[in-house]
């Protein structure tokens, strides 16, 4: 299915007919920009989403090419500096001719880009969620806004079932994507009747690791009697050691539920399911199904509570694991 909609997109940016398709269908190859960071601090997230592209070539490759042809990806490292994603953008287009650019995961980043994008009639296939009140007819917004995927999974903490969660951590990266995401979800909140002093907001900057004053401030936020949820739109790298220090404090999800908007690979993946605990996996399963948005979370959600056993299938054909609170002693 992957394999089938990233052909699609890649032929959907052929059949517009830019310049840049266009040259790069008489050189006898179909060219695609990879413009995802490889080194700083949303090398984490971004690695991955090259290594896919780069899998995804190879494979169109095996089976013939595409539209006739072989594609060939153009990998770049904007090394997670914002100035620099708009000038590797710049070159993609103009200087390599690419026929699309799959890139981007930071708001900041995609808006960085834009301005070369439109000016260059470029497409730009974007990869994640993000916060809305953006559109331009050349990018492709694959991901979830606010309303398909933050509310439903704040509402569904809300419920008896998701735990009633009465009081309220807006945990996030100091940029637009969280920042305008805690506005509507700020918003949201209190026309559930959720008081302002049960709403506590704090932001932090790309790559933070001094996590001890922040967390100890979440476990006091929810000492005060009320079911407390985090919903945490924190980004990168700087999720490695927000988690270890949540294990660190005797934090556990069970108690205080984390939902995170987004992933990473490796290690640091690895290291949330097994010290934190189901909780803070659910947007993990956000996606799984085809049913409407609200629905969907709330049995997807339901489905991390229920720790299903290791080995048991998603609907997509992946592997659900049995996650549990671990004792950040043991």
């Amino acid at each position: 299915m992957l394999n089938r909609m990233w052909s699609a997109a890649v032929a959907a940016a052929m059949v517009v007919g830019t310049v840049s398709a266009a040259t790069a269908q008489t050189q006898g190859t179909i060219k695609v920009g990879v413009l995802h960071s490889l080194s700083g601090t949303m090398a984490i997230s971004e690695t991955t989403l090259k290594d896919t592209i780069l899998m995804m070539v190879e494979d169109i490759n095996k089976k013939g090419g595409l539209l006739g042809k072989k594609v060939e990806a153009v990998v770049v490292d904007p090394a997670s500096n914002w100035p620099l994603f708009a000038e590797k953008a710049r070159d993609l287009l103009s200087k390599d001719k690419v026929a699309a650019v799959f890139g981007c995961w930071t708001s900041v980043s995609r808006k960085s880009v834009l301005p070369a994008f439109e000016e260059l009639n470029g497409l730009l296939f974007y990869p994640v969620q993000y916060e809305g009140e953006e559109s331009s007819n050349n990018v492709f917004y694959t991901g979830a806004a606010p309303n398909q995927e933050a509310i439903p999974a704040v509402e569904y903490l809300m419920s008896e079932e998701g735990g009633a969660a009465k009081r309220w951590v807006l945990a996030g990266t100091d940029y637009v994507y969280p920042r305008t995401t805690n506005k509507i979800l700020e918003a949201f909140l209190k026309s559930k009747g959720v008081a302002p002093e049960d709403i506590r907001i704090n932001y932090t900057p790309f790559g933070y690791s001094d996590w001890q004053t922040e967390v100890a401030a979440i476990k006091n936020f929810a000492a005060a009697g009320k079911k407390t949820a985090v919903v945490s739109t924190i980004n990168g790298d700087a999720n490695v050691p927000f988690y270890k220090e949540l294990a660190n404090a005797g934090i556990k999800a069970s108690e205080i539920p984390v939902i995170a908007f987004f992933g990473w690979r490796g290690r640091a993946g690895r290291y949330r399911h097994q010290e934190f605990g189901r909780a803070s996996r659910g947007v993990e399963l956000l996606r799984v199904g085809q049913e409407p948005d609200e629905r969907r979370v709330h049995q997807a959600m339901a489905r991390v509570h229920q720790e299903p056993e290791a080995g048991h299938q998603r609907p997509d054909g992946g592997a659900l694991h049995r996650l549990q609170d671990v004792d950040p002693g043991g």
